[in-house]
């Protein structure tokens, strides 16, 4: 089914709130008291929150993180009692640590891949591990070059920047894509994720969708393209583009924003657009839900052409077990993505730049939800 467009602003917000990290370690603990809580006022769709207590640890996505501090702080005005750490050092941690047993939950820019979905469901004792998507972003591509501050990027030159093809940014076909632009002769120095990330699979994914004949490097996690720099995290990526004259990168969109890094336009054939509330929704509204009735995962088209779209986006999806959690985890879990789905959780999207669930999708979200255990 089509999603439709629901709550999007028309542009990715500038000043974004400086938000602090928060947890220092990824396994979990259960130091916080046993049982229920107060119930909060913040509202899902049909009813209010109970709170539960507790100390929820968990890892993944960088992209979300953002997000999730911002919900973090939210949740724990209205549920004193809880104690909840978020790491995002990445999908490829979250997910391992998920499958180990290390913590309850994950955040993933990718959803279970089919080669991992025994050792998913074997983390689950009685449950299944599901796909729950709670937060959507593009994927920008950050650029810092001296005397340059609009740049359009088309799915062509970035296979060719980001595979060594083209090496300096006075290339033709760059040029050619910037009329009007005074391109620098000055040599490309392409960052990727050097750690299984869901962002690069979803940033290979759009090109592979786009120019196959030019990105042969395969969809997964991992970075397998030559050359170019490697970086940790989100935050190392930004760091390195930052410090390098020359240098481009990918990012989510928050981490572009509250940077400060001029992202480029994106032209997949029908003009340049900006990553923003409208060209993102338009591409949003081409995906198809699939699953099942608990485990929700989306069908991206990111092969879309349509003028006005921007269709390099990533979904980042929160995988967790329908059952097979110890009681207070199980509880508390239930509990943070019942606000995470709710109304009230993704009014604060907007604010931060990603966009929030179409009305459609955040209804299935909330039933997943409300259909997982707490004991």
């Amino acid at each position: 089914m089509k999603l439709q467009r629901h709550g999007l602003v028309a542009g990715l917000v500038v000043g974004v709130l400086a938000l602090s990290a928060c947890g220092s370690d990824n396994t979990d603990s259960n130091s916080g008291s046993g049982g229920g809580g107060s119930s909060a006022s913040g509202s899902a769709s049909g009813g209010s929150i109970d709170c539960a207590s507790g100390t929820l640890s968990w890892d993944g996505s960088s992209a979300q993180k953002t997000a999730v501090t911002q919900w973090i702080q939210q949740y724990q005005n209205q549920c004193a009692d809880a104690s909840i750490n978020y790491q995002g050092q990445g999908s490829g941690a979250g997910r391992t640590a998920f499958y180990g047993g290390q913590i309850p939950m994950a955040g993933s820019d990718a959803s279970i891949a089919d080669e991992d979905r025994s050792k998913a469901d074997a983390r689950c004792s009685g449950g299944k591990a599901i796909n729950l998507p709670m937060v959507l972003t593009p994927v920008e591509f950050i650029y810092n070059i001296q005397g340059v501050s609009d740049l359009t990027v088309t799915p062509s030159i970035l296979a060719k920047i980001f595979s060594g093809k083209i090496t300096n940014w006075n290339d033709p076909e760059i040029a050619a894509a910037n009329k009007g632009v005074t391109l620098p002769n000055k040599t490309i120095t392409t960052v990727h994720r050097s750690k299984d990330s869901g962002t690069t699979q979803n940033f290979q994914r759009f090109l592979t969708a786009q120019v196959p004949e030019l990105w042969t490097y395969g969809t997964g996690q991992a970075w397998k393209a030559p050359g170019g720099q490697g970086a940790a995290d989100s935050s190392a990526l930004v760091q390195s583009v930052k410090g390098t004259d020359g240098a481009i990168g990918y990012v989510d969109g928050p981490d572009a924003t509250k940077n400060s890094l001029t992202p480029a336009k994106l032209d997949v054939g029908a003009g340049a657009v900006e990553a923003n509330g409208d060209t993102v929704g338009k591409a949003i509204s081409a995906a198809k839900v699939t699953g099942n009735d608990q485990d929700i995962t989306l069908d991206i088209n990111y092969g879309l052409k349509d003028a006005g779209t921007y269709p390099a986006i990533l979904a980042t999806y929160q995988i967790t077990c329908t059952k097979g959690l110890p009681a207070e985890q199980a509880k508390l879990v239930k509990s943070f993505l019942t606000y995470m789905a709710s109304d009230a959780g993704q009014a604060e999207l907007p604010k931060l730049g990603y966009a929030q669930l179409p009305s459609e999708l955040a209804t299935k979200v909330r039933s997943s939800v409300d259909s997982l255990s707490a004991t």
